[in-house]
């Protein structure tokens, strides 16, 4: 059987700067450490560009849907969607770390809280209360919300925008043309930008293993397994059940991503994937009204990966101390990270300043616990984002599907030639 590897495929050189950085990392890591500009440089780029296509890509399709009862039942199914899933996933984390106890017998005397003040500093800026949440949604300005590149505030003006273009009928079409065009044209630079995605995963990930180490993915092992077990858990059996409830199968759905997933995997932030996530799941047959509301407002409210995450951690913590938690402390437990975990971003680290912030509103566990984390963080990041992306993946499609927002002759499209998207071939 001759195998043929196509090396102009972004997912093949993608993975081979994966395994390349990884080899880079263990046998020159004083040289590996100094590399993650290059993922810093990628991800900048990326972010350089969410911002307007998410502007204008919800412009454009709450102004040419037109029903304003649409778009609210639209927006409230997702939210409803994005509270029942997230909730069942930070419940799955709990569940099986108590059942598989990773945190009994591990020596907590080598945590130290001075490891975790930046953590602990960062959850205590960002902790604004309710009230303080939905005023940070309202930008200052109008520019200064694209300026900032923050999600909500972004999504909330190109709500109105769109209303507002969809009220003036006939008069919004020479607006609405040109925002196609500009569309399109970074789009292409979005394509531009993801040439280089190569050379940022084997920055990412040669900074890890230089920094870490190879023997730091053994460490706490236990935990590792745990929680990556319980992900695959959640995206197979959770995720699958909702996906074939709808009519489409989670594995052909994640095949078709998975240039993506493998993004994700070199940089370890979902949201170096987002702009392209837009367009791929439009391509997969969403409409790019619910696409633009659905998928920017996931980053912020449906985050499973990092729920299961938050829930493993905190009480792995407490395991690690010999705290024996009641169940109705882990009921509040799981009341408050149903608050925190929705604060947190798709980049790199935003989980740890999450964990910090849960932890700092639940004195039972000890915040300076965080500290035995650290070595492991990096590795179990990447599982979040991956879970996260595939998360607001489906909840984009199940969304479409249940507002008809769905096209059916582009999902059977999608489905003949999912067959012969693999990367190697016999």
């Amino acid at each position: 059987m001759k195998v043929k590897v196509k090396f102009r495929s972004l997912t093949t050189q993608v993975l081979i700067a994966i395994v390349l950085g990884i080899l880079f990392g263990q046998f020159f890591p004083k040289h590996a450490t100094e590399l993650k500009v290059l993922a810093d440089i990628f991800i900048k780029m990326i972010k350089m560009v969410i911002a307007p296509i998410i502007f204008l890509t919800v412009v454009n399709g709450i102004a040419g849907m037109g029903d304003m009862k649409k778009l609210g039942r639209i927006g409230g199914k997702a939210l409803l969607y994005f509270e029942i899933v997230s909730t069942f996933a930070l419940a799955i984390g709990i569940v099986v770390v108590n059942v598989i106890k990773p945190g009994v017998g591990v020596n907590a005397s080598t945590a130290k809280a001075a490891a975790v003040a930046q953590y602990t500093k960062q959850a205590a800026e960002s902790s604004q209360g309710l009230m303080g949440f939905i005023s940070s949604i309202i930008p200052d300005n109008f520019i200064g919300a694209l300026a900032k590149g923050e999600l909500l505030p972004i999504l909330f003006v190109s709500i109105l925008f769109g209303v507002a273009l969809a009220s003036m009928g006939e008069r919004s079409k020479p607006v609405l043309h040109l925002f196609e065009r500009i569309t399109e044209a970074i789009f292409k630079m979005v394509d531009m930008i993801m040439k280089v995605s190569p050379i940022a995963a084997f920055g990412a990930m040669s900074y890890t293993i230089g920094k870490f180490g190879i023997g730091s993915l053994f460490f706490l092992g236990k935990l590792m397994g745990s929680v990556y077990i319980t992900m695959a858990l959640f995206i197979l059996i959770v995720l699958g059940a909702i996906a074939r409830f709808y009519g489409f199968s989670i594995l052909k759905f994640i095949a078709y991503i998975k240039e993506e997933i493998f993004l994700v995997i070199g940089t370890s932030s979902s949201e170096s994937a987002l702009p392209r996530m837009m367009e791929r799941l439009q391509k997969y047959g969403c409409s790019k009204s619910t696409v633009g509301l659905v998928l920017p407002t996931g980053y912020s409210f449906n985050l499973d990966g990092t729920a299961i995450y938050l829930s493993m951690a905190a009480i792995f913590i407490a395991q690690a101390y010999g705290i024996d938690l009641t169940i109705w402390q882990e009921l509040t437990l799981l009341g408050i990270l149903m608050v925190t975990s929705k604060g947190a971003a798709g980049v790199t680290g935003s989980g740890f300043v999450t964990l910090a912030a849960t932890l700092a509103a639940f004195p039972m566990v000890p915040v300076e616990g965080m500290a035995l984390l650290l070595g492991v963080d990096r590795f179990m990041s990447e599982a979040r984002a991956i879970t996260n992306l595939i998360g607001n993946g489906v909840a984009t499609v199940v969304i479409a599907k249940s507002e008809k927002e769905f096209g059916v002759e582009e999902e059977s499209s999608f489905e003949d030639s999912s067959l012969k998207v693999n990367e190697i071939t016999a």
